[in-house]
């Protein structure tokens, strides 16, 4: 077995798409992780999802062995992580488990704002970086301009940079060589009492949750009693393996190794990512530094088409739980769409994700309403309410103030488009905080309320740019905002799936618009139906919707026929009046899916 200065724990960040698991996967086929014949395209990515969108959701990782060109063997520990912002917070603490990281850049795209947003996490806790320049055999690669930029934009030295193709399998060697030469190796002591990181957890059918761990220092081995820190519970280690990256049992995982240990834990809310584990005889007096479980920030309705998919969309919600712990969902029901689901994700990404898994998995069709963000409500008599459903807010008179979530957003463009992009900005209530150049590209910052981003901000943004725009963002806290939630009325009824929190000087205009869609979408009664935005007792916006009107005068003739006439128009008045007070109108759900496009589409 080789020391611990043998071991190599290191990650692979870069922005979507830029040949983060293409390129694990030439690295497993090197030191012999899979034959040919078990190689497949994105060996790290299991789900269907992820292949076809060629992202990475959930960080995967494998041990290695290789020998060097000086003889010597080493064992590497590669964690491929997710690049999107979404699963930021997997991506830190998959960087927590290693000590160094490579950054690949693909030198046809150049630096884009997650390349940022991952190389600031990996340098934040002090990780050795080695740059990578991917898919060179590309007629549009220029390796000289994206090394300058990654010096202009990131600030790290390109001297050791290493060229290669993911597609070929050029400079994979050189890879393999920096990592030895590099990147340090871990720290820990074998003798020490146990102290190790939960990196990833995730529910098997058969095992239960599968917990994967990073022993800093002392080893778990198999039948020992463990404690997590988070919630002070005990555990019984069943098992313990390596992926290599099929699992392997193994009978220990020593300091400075990643591996995964089975407990028969059934619960994945109990295995929360960065929680620290220790021994339960011998306990750590504090955890490692940085664990925050995730929150969920986005939360939107999810309702089935059919009623009677109700069932099946609480099974499939409940399935995706098993192996998501970050995502919530509660039982809410709507006058409109029926029973259905108040869900919480981590972001749009996720949002779409797990609604195309159930439409996917499950067979579900689903209507899914406008995404909104948790308010902070300052009440009157001191208490503190989060918000994530609007038709909830307390009577305004109560209310001392509403606090929104901002973000602190990084938005890399090519310059031509710098004026539009700072205009969606400028619109959607931002506040620029930086701007800079590396030659034809602008690295923009700004603070933005999240509100203004969950519904359509990315893509705009990518519309206006032609796709070469990139952004990301990270949550910085709340703030005051003047917001009034906005209802929406048909025949004097508040209809509860369109009502929106919404920022005062957007309401009118917006309230005229969900206005205007209705008198469209929802068909003509027997009696003229009033559809209005309100904002507490005060109108807004209105259209009406005119009734079908019946000639009850065509039979009328002869003498006295204006009397009569007169009489037979009071009484279908009357009727008229009786209908719009007793009459309900159905509002068809096409009508609810327009409304909620208009945001995506406007």
């Amino acid at each position: 077995m080789s020391t611990i200065d043998h071991i190599r724990n290191f990650a692979i960040i870069a922005h979507i798409d830029h040949g983060k698991s293409t390129i694990a996967d030439r690295i497993i086929h090197k030191c012999g992780g899979l034959t040919d014949r078990e190689m497949k395209e994105q060996v790290l990515d299991s789900m269907d999802i992820e292949r076809e969108r060629g992202i990475t959701i959930k960080a995967q990782t494998v041990k290695l062995n290789y020998r060097s060109k000086q003889g010597k063997n080493y064992i590497l520990n590669i964690i491929d992580t997710p690049g999107h912002v979404d699963f930021s917070y997997e991506v830190s603490r998959s960087l927590y488990a290693c000590e160094g990281s490579i950054l690949i850049v693909d030198s046809s795209q150049g630096v884009e704002a997650q390349t940022l947003a991952n190389v600031y996490q990996a340098l934040d806790i002090n990780h050795e970086i080695i740059p990578v320049l991917n898919k060179i055999d590309l007629p549009a690669s220029d390796i000289e301009k994206t090394k300058k930029q990654i010096e202009d934009v990131i600030g790290i030295d390109t001297r050791d940079f290493v060229p290669c193709s993911g597609k070929t399998g050029e400079g994979i060697d050189e890879i393999l060589e920096s990592i030895i030469k590099v990147l340090p190796p871990p720290k820990g002591k074998k003798n020490e009492t146990l102290k190790s990181l939960l990196v990833d957890s995730w529910y098997d059918s058969y095992l239960g949750v599968v917990t994967l761990v990073r022993v800093i220092d002392g080893k778990i081995s198999k039948n020992m009693k463990i404690k997590m820190m988070s919630n002070k519970q005990e555990y019984l280690v069943e098992k313990v393996g390596i992926f290599t990256p099929k699992p392997k049992d193994v009978d220990e995982l020593n300091a400075g190794e990643i591996g995964f240990i089975i407990t028969g834990i059934k619960n994945l809310s109990e295995t929360k990512v960065g929680d620290t584990i220790c021994d339960a005889q011998k306990p750590l007096k504090e955890a490692l530094p940085g664990f925050k479980p995730s929150k969920p920030v986005v939360f939107c309705g999810l309702f089935p088409v059919d009623s009677s998919e109700y069932q099946k969309l609480k099974d499939g919600l409940g399935k995706l739980q098993l192996n998501d712990a970050s995502f919530t969902f509660e039982p809410e029901s709507s006058s409109a769409l029926g029973l259905g689901f108040r869900c919480g994700f981590l972001g749009l990404l996720h949002l779409e994700i797990i609604t195309q898994r159930l439409e996917r998995e499950f067979g579900i069709n689903l209507i899914t309403t406008t995404p909104g963000v948790v308010y902070k409500v300052y009440l009157n008599n001191g208490k503190i309410i989060d918000l994530q459903n609007p038709s909830n807010l307390p009577d305004p008179t109560h209310i001392k103030f509403i606090e929104e979530p901002w973000i602190k957003a990084t938005i890399i463009t090519p310059d031509q488009y710098l004026g539009s992009v700072i205009k969606i900005c400028q619109d959607k209530r931002g506040i620029q905080t930086n701007l800079s150049y590396s030659q034809n590209r602008a690295v923009l910052n700004y603070e933005l309320p999240l509100n203004e981003v969950v519904f359509d901000f990315y893509d705009r943004l990518k519309s206006m740019t032609s796709g070469y725009g990139s952004f990301d963002y990270e949550i910085i806290g709340h703030r005051e905002g003047d917001l009034v939630k906005l209802s929406i009325l048909v025949n004097t009824e508040p209809v509860d799936a369109l009502s929106m929190m919404i920022h005062k000087d957007f309401a009118q205009s917006q309230g005229r618009v969900v206005c205007e869609k209705l008198k469209d979408l929802i068909p003509r009664h027997n009696f003229m139906i009033p559809v209005q935005a309100a904002i507490g007792g005060k109108i807004i916006a209105r259209e009406t919707i005119k009734g079908f009107k019946k000639d009850v005068l065509t039979k009328i003739h002869g003498g006295g026929a204006l009397d009569r006439k007169r009489k037979l128009l009071e009484k279908q008045k009357k009727g008229k009046a009786r209908s719009k007070q007793f009459g309900r109108v159905e509002i068809p759900q096409e009508a609810f899916i327009g409304v909620l496009k208009i945001n995506k589409n406007d």
